[in-house]
C-alpha cells in the first residue's frame, strides 16, 4: 500500500534554499532495517519516520535517520517533522505547543501563528574541554594551524559536536577540511560577524558519514541549539539574533535564536513541503 511523505525545506532564506528533509508518515510497521534502506536511497542528510506516541505527553513519535546510522535527536529533522505533522492535519494537544517524542526525550517545539517553528534546545550531554590530542586531530582535519583556534570544547547534546570558534566569519568561509577522517568526528565551526550587522555568525557543519567521508551539512539545528547555548552563556553573543549556515554549499540557511524570561533557548527557522508524495511499500519487489 502507498505510504504518504513529504519533503520540507527548513531553515530556508528563500524557497529551496535551506536543508530538505523527507519525512515519512504512518512509519508503525517498519523496521529499523527498512527505515535505515529508505534513508539510504533517498540520500538526503536526514530522513524521518512518524509514528504514535508511546506516552500521552507527547503529539507524535519520530526516528531520526542520517544515511548510515539512527539519531536520538537533530534539529532541522524535528522542525521539519513537526511542519509536516501539522500540514498534515495534526492537532497539538497544548496551545502554541506541540510535544515531540524522540529517542532523546520529549522536545517541546513552540507553534504560534505567523512565526516561525521553534524548538526548545536540549541540555548538553557532553561540554568541557578537549585534550590536546583531539585539538591537534580538529586542526589537522580542518587545515589549519591551532593557534588559529580561539576556542574549542565538547557541545554534544545527542549528535556528538565538538564546538569550534575561529576569529570571524570569514575564517569559517574560507576552510577546506580533509576529504575523509580515520574515526567519527562531528564539528561544528563558527565565526563572528562585524557587531551591528543582521547576521551574528556564520556556521559550518563537519561529520563523518559512510566509509570515513567527511561531509557538510546545509542547515543543522542541533549544533545551532548548542553553539547558541555556549556562545550565550560566555556573553559572546545575546539573543534575539540570526545566525547563517550553507553559504558554501550554495544555500542560505537562517536561523533563528531566542531566549525566553526563564533562561531557555529557542531555535527557529521557516519550514516549507516542497514535494509531496507517496512511496510504495519497503518489502515489495
Amino acid at each position: 500500500m502507498p505510504r504518504r511523505y513529504q519533503t520540507v525545506d527548513v531553515f530556508h532564506d528563500t524557497r529551496f534554499s535551506g536543508n530538505p528533509l523527507a519525512v515519512v508518515f504512518d512509519a508503525d510497521d517498519l523496521t529499523t532495517e527498512e527505515m535505515q534502506r529508505i534513508t539510504r536511497w533517498l540520500n538526503l542528510s536526514e530522513t524521518t519516520f512518524l509514528l504514535p506516541p508511546s506516552t500521552p505527553d507527547a503529539d507524535y513519535r519520530v526516528r531520526i535517520f542520517t544515511i548510515d546510522r539512527e539519531m536520538p535527536f537533530a534539529g532541522h529533522p524535528t522542525l521539519g517533522t513537526c511542519h509536516a505533522w501539522l500540514s498534515a492535519g495534526g492537532r497539538p494537544k497544548r496551545d502554541g505547543l506541540v510535544v515531540q517524542e524522540c529517542a532523546a526525550g520529549l522536545i517541546d517545539i513552540r507553534h504560534q501563528p505567523g512565526q516561525p517553528l521553534a524548538f526548545a534546545a536540549p541540555p548538553l550531554i557532553r561540554s568541557g574541554p578537549l585534550d590536546g590530542e583531539t585539538m591537534s586531530e580538529i586542526a589537522h582535519v580542518l587545515q589549519i594551524a591551532s593557534e588559529t583556534i580561539v576556542e574549542a570544547e565538547w557541545a554534544d547534546n545527542g549528535p556528538g559536536w565538538i564546538l569550534v570558534r575561529l576569529a570571524d566569519a570569514s575564517a569559517v568561509k574560507a576552510l577546506q577540511p580533509l576529504r575523509s577522517t580515520p574515526g567519527r568526528l562531528d564539528l561544528g565551526v563558527v565565526g563572528l560577524y562585524p557587531a551591528g550587522g543582521p547576521l551574528a555568525y556564520e556556521v559550518r557543519a563537519f561529520f563523518t558519514a559512510e566509509a570515513g567521508a567527511l561531509r557538510e551539512d546545509p542547515v543543522t539545528g542541533s549544533l545551532n541549539a548548542a553553539v547558541a547555548q555556549a556562545l550565550i552563556a560566555k556573553g559572546v553573543v545575546k539573543a534575539p539574533y540570526v545566525a547563517a549556515q550553507g553559504e558554501r554549499l550554495g544555500r542560505t540557511g537562517r536561523i533563528f535564536i531566542d531566549q525566553d524570561a526563564a533562561g531557555r533557548i529557542w531555535v527557529g527557522g521557516r519550514t516549507e513541503t516542497l514535494v509531496l508524495g507517496t512511496m510504495p511499500d519497503a518489502r515489495s519487489v
